[in-house]
């Protein structure tokens, strides 16, 4: 799945995708896959290794905060909440901007 590259670095791990901040259940090393990361989320980058949105945008929240991290991270990536399934082994190539389901 292609998106924009944000955050450079390869992280490989589990796919938490989060819809509901409040039903977050992540784990250090999981990588958080959601529609948007505004402030409000900010509490679950404690923990994870790599960061996929749907909403794209160098300068969006989620971008500026994985880069501060340095989280591998792309952005932009279309129905990611719909194709990566929750708890997936999934790769995350921040600096080409794209993402791997592994199998």
């Amino acid at each position: 799945m292609i998106g924009l590259p944000v955050s450079g670095g390869t992280i490989e791990g589990r796919a938490r995708v989060i819809l509901d901040s409040a039903q977050a259940d992540l784990e250090a090393g999981d990588i958080l896959v959601t529609a948007y990361a505004d402030p409000s989320r900010s509490p679950l980058f404690v923990a994870i290794a790599g960061l996929v949105t749907e909403v794209r945008g160098m300068m969006t929240h989620g971008s500026v905060i994985a880069r501060e991290d340095g989280l591998p991270a792309v952005v932009g990536v279309a129905d990611a909440t719909r194709l990566i399934l929750d708890g997936q082994r999934i790769r995350v190539h921040g600096s080409d901007g794209y993402v791997e389901i592994l199998l």
